[in-house]
């Protein structure tokens, strides 16, 4: 049976016309490296749908272009007698949609089936990290060098030929490229010909491409070395880096390779295409891209340094080339009608990487690390009112680019997950299965993974997930009553929409909600689906079992809400936090929704501080990153209060302490993985609440002294606590450290290392110094895909960090908005997030809503509504914590 809304969604959007449909492109591309420019002519094979040729069609074709320049059009028919070209008599550009009209002299005859419209324009080689573009990067004798590559999601390959640039629009595409004989070329495919022009050039031809999506063609001009190896399945993969880097490629290669071999498997179909290509991109807006067979990635994604990299990076590097490659097919072998379902992409894929990375490296722990990373960031964002559904309309495509955030990805993946442990993993994958074979090579809606997912597991998934997708928020799951026997314990629940302001908006929204349990004995096997807006629930307890009598709801953290838990519910959990017979998952859930409930005014601050000391023997990662960011928000907060201030830094710095004396500074070799990720958040911490502490002072000097000697020397100060060491150098130090750590930057090997500098700098505590942080962003000395970082090191360095990062981007704002006006808005978004984002009163958010309103960022709207609407949360909860007890210093003296 299917489920959702059938019906044409496609009224409110505005597409091209459709009485001509692109089936094939042949693209000739001449890039100039020297000139910046590019020539092109491309041929493009259209089927014509007679039944939609009319008067004020029949002599145009409109093509999607920018920053094209056109000097001929020409069509013939490709059936019928009559092959006489038809040159366009005229050629409208319109800037703003973003389109080309050819206008021929006479009408595409109703009774033709199919034409090729030939092309020859010119382009750009921009320096904007979008559409065909160029990098610039320094080669290993000290040369500056560019080469050229692809970036075309969502909306710019019409940046380099004229097309139908929507998703549904699959073609063919053939690419030929004529080059310097000396540079490498790539495609999505593999090279069919390369003919030599003559000593200095030469013209490559790509095989054909499979049916696809023009956002997912990709091709890269450049120097390059490769490592190559064949997976178990038999696909040819191949790490492209810059020369003399090739050993960094190495771990990136083990894990695509492993990582294909376990799609193909999970998915029972194999990878569709001969070959896997991934690149490092000098310069590059987003962490990587998709682009079917030809994967581009920032460096810092893909490159990994054998010796100097730290656990966080090699857990990076594993989880976006899992990303990616889940795109392989859920993305690009099966694509979403159009940009509304991008959630179909992202949000799968967000699921992906983690199921994939925790088959390769179990020792990572993914699905605990999800809690506290993927669902927490959802839910920090959902819970506001300028959030949008998962499924959020889209009528003009310009809009997607505003739903490329934790949403479409971070909730997407969440609810997927939800799903998962709903109908069990058989079911989920046989759906998967099913749904890529009947869709492959096509483009579907959201329904119809619904439908394969009920037709597998024999369970309304459509019904339950309309709550979850086509509205925005979630539910905030109340314990109204409970009653604890020996044998069981009755729960009534009830549901309301959660905002973190604690805002009542009178909603009649309501989810189907999974009920899922745990006690001191386990997980619960039975499952409740809450379909109203109450509920009550029975979980027996074993009058034979002497575990403690405790419960949990939202097991494992599977389903994307907020819990507030009753009186004793929240008594019992406690006892079984500090005991830690509750799961680490669970632990940090609780600590999770308990700070969500607590902001939004749900519980009282008192209970809160009770909670966080329950975790002070704590010695498990990912709880200790819920931990890490529920002590640097509430000290945000509080950093307006300097009492409240005083006497929270000595309750955190007492939970850092002993932290420390448990994990120590010093890595071992039977170190796991997430104690090593442990370590490197005990010693940010220090750098927060402990940096004037004189052994940890101590103790930071003499591993940067040691790193100043060597910077090689991995044993003293490891990659994995470079930046924390640094900010504690540096919020002890002055002009002389400043330099030292700047001056690593020029030195350092790879952009792995050079972020160190970029993430510590602005902690310095000279405020002409941090001024000087945030001028060296945009001297031009930063790349544009990194400038950011300065800024933020800044804006979140302190209290007079941010004052300074804020007036900066005032005073700076049209530097900055010309610098970035046509690169992605994604960059734009991290400025203002990194300099205006730190404030935690209603008053500032006013003063940024009304700079915006006079400096309008169109692109940035979402973007500036959620970073205030945070602010004025966080305004809200400090006078509230004002009012409390946590403003006694007898409260602190009892905690």
């Amino acid at each position: 049976m299917g489920s959702g809304n059938h019906d044409d969604k496609t009224a409110g959007r505005v597409l091209l016309p459709a009485h001509v449909v692109p089936t094939r492109y042949d693209l000739a591309l001449t890039p100039n490296i020297e000139a910046f420019t590019f020539t092109g002519t491309v041929d493009i094979t259209f089927r014509i749908d007679g039944s939609l040729l009319n008067e004020t069609n029949n002599k145009s074709i409109t093509l999607h272009a920018k920053e094209l320049l056109f000097s001929t059009a020409s069509y013939h028919l490709l059936d019928g007698p009559d092959a006489t070209p038809v040159t366009a008599e005229q050629m409208n550009v319109n800037l703003k949609a973003t389109t080309v009209e050819f206008l021929f002299p006479e009408p595409i005859p109703p009774d033709a089936s199919t034409l090729k419209l030939t092309v020859a324009y010119t382009g750009f080689l921009n320096d904007q990290m979008a559409g065909f573009y160029r990098s610039t990067y320094t080669d290993i004798q000290g040369q500056s060098k560019i080469m050229v590559s692809t970036q075309f999601e969502a909306l710019d390959a019409r940046r380099c030929f004229p097309c139908v640039d929507e998703p549904s629009r699959k073609a063919v595409f053939g690419v030929t490229l004529t080059v310097p004989a000396h540079l490498t070329c790539l495609s999505n495919m593999p090279e069919a010909k390369v003919t030599a022009i003559n000593a200095q050039q030469k013209c490559v031809t790509f095989m054909d491409s499979v049916v696809m999506s023009t956002y997912l063609l990709a091709f890269v001009v450049g120097e390059f070395d490769f490592l190559q190896t064949r997976s178990a399945h038999g696909v040819l993969i191949k790490v492209y880096t810059p020369p003399g880097k090739a050993a960094a490629g190495q771990f990136a290669l083990d894990a695509a390779a492993r990582a294909l071999d376990a799609y193909n498997d999970f998915f029972n179909l194999p990878y569709p295409l001969p070959k896997l290509d991934m690149v490092a991109i000098p310069e590059f807006a987003a962490g990587a891209m998709e682009n079917w067979g030809l994967v581009t990635y920032r460096e810092v994604d893909l490159l990994i340094d054998p010796v100097k990299a730290s656990t966080m990076q090699k857990q990076r590097v594993a989880v976006v080339v899992t990303h990616e490659l889940a795109h392989q097919w859920f993305g690009n072998l099966v694509t979403m009608a159009w940009w509304d379902d991008l959630w179909l992409n992202e949000g799968f894929a967000s699921w992906a990487e983690n199921w994939a990375t925790n088959v390769l490296y179990p020792e990572y722990r993914m699905w605990d690390q999800f809690t506290t990373g993927h669902l927490s960031t959802a839910l920090r964002l959902d819970a506001l009112q300028s959030s949008h559904p998962i499924q959020v309309p889209i009528a003009h495509a310009e809009e997607v680019e505003q739903v490329f955030d934790a949403i479409s990805y971070c909730k997407g993946g969440s609810v997927v997950r939800m799903i998962k442990a709903v109908i069990g993993l058989s079911a989920f994958q046989d759906g998967l299965g099913a749904y890529m074979k009947k869709h492959a090579y096509g483009n579907t809606e959201t329904y119809d993974l619904w439908n394969a997912w009920e037709a597998s597991s024999g369970m309304p998934i459509g019904e339950m997930m309309k709550s979850w997708t086509e509205q925005m928020g979630f539910p905030l799951v109340r314990v109204r009553k409970e009653d604890f026997a020996d044998d069981k314990v009755v729960l009534e629940l009830d549901q309301t929409w959660f905002l973190s302001d604690g805002s009542d908006m009178q909603s009649d929204k309501v989810w189907t909600i999974p009920i899922l349990t745990c006690t001191g004995a386990g997980a619960q096997a039975d499952m409740t689906l809450m379909r109203d807006r109450t509920a009550t629930v029975t979980i027996p307890f074993d009058p034979k079992d002497t575990a403690p009598r405790w419960i949990k709801l939202n097991a494992g953290q599977e389903v994307p809400m907020r819990v507030l838990p009753g009186v004793e519910m929240l008594r019992r959990m406690l006892v079984a936090i500090a005991s830690k017979s509750m799961s680490a998952i669970d632990r940090a859930g609780v600590l999770n929704d308990s700070m969500a409930v607590v902001k939004a005014g749900h519980m009282s601050p008192e209970a809160m501080m009770t909670l966080l000391k329950s975790y002070k023997d704590e010695d498990e990662y990912v709880v200790w990153e819920g931990l890490s960011d529920a002590l640097g928000g509430l000290d945000a907060v509080l950093s307006d209060d300097e009492n409240m201030t005083g006497y929270f830094r000595v309750f955190a710095k007492t939970m850092v302490v002993n932290l420390m004396n448990k994990v120590g500074w010093e890595a071992s070799d039977s170190d796991e993985h997430l104690t090593k990720l442990l370590r490197g958040i005990m010693i940010n911490l220090l750098g927060a609440f402990a940096y004037d502490d004189e052994s940890v002072q101590q103790e930071a000097k003499k591993r940067f002294e040691a790193f100043l000697e060597d910077a090689n020397d991995i044993e003293s100060l490891p990659s994995d606590m470079r930046t924390a060491v640094f900010k504690i150098v540096l919020k002890n130090g002055s002009a002389k450290e400043y330099e030292q750590v700047k001056a690593y930057f020029a030195t350092a090997s790879d952009n792995a290392e050079r972020k160190h500098v970029l993430n510590s700098l602005g902690c310095i505590q000279d405020d002409a110094l941090k001024l000087a942080t945030m001028e060296w962003s945009l001297s031009g000395e930063i790349k544009l895909q990194d400038f950011f970082y300065l800024m933020g090191s800044v804006g979140r360095s302190s209290k007079q960090g941010r004052e300074i990062a804020w007036k900066f981007f005032q005073e700076n704002f049209e530097r900055i908005r010309i610098l970035l006006q046509k690169a992605h808005p994604a960059l734009m978004d991290a400025c203002i997030v990194m300099c205006a984002g730190g404030f935690c009163s209603e008053e500032r958010a006013d003063e940024i809503d009304t700079f915006f309103q006079a400096h309008p960022l169109p692109s940035s709207t979402r973007k500036i509504a959620q970073t205030t609407e945070h602010m004025r949360a966080n305004g809200k909860f400090l006078r509230v914590l004002k009012a409390s007890d946590l403003a006694k210093a007898e409260f602190w003296e009892k905690l």
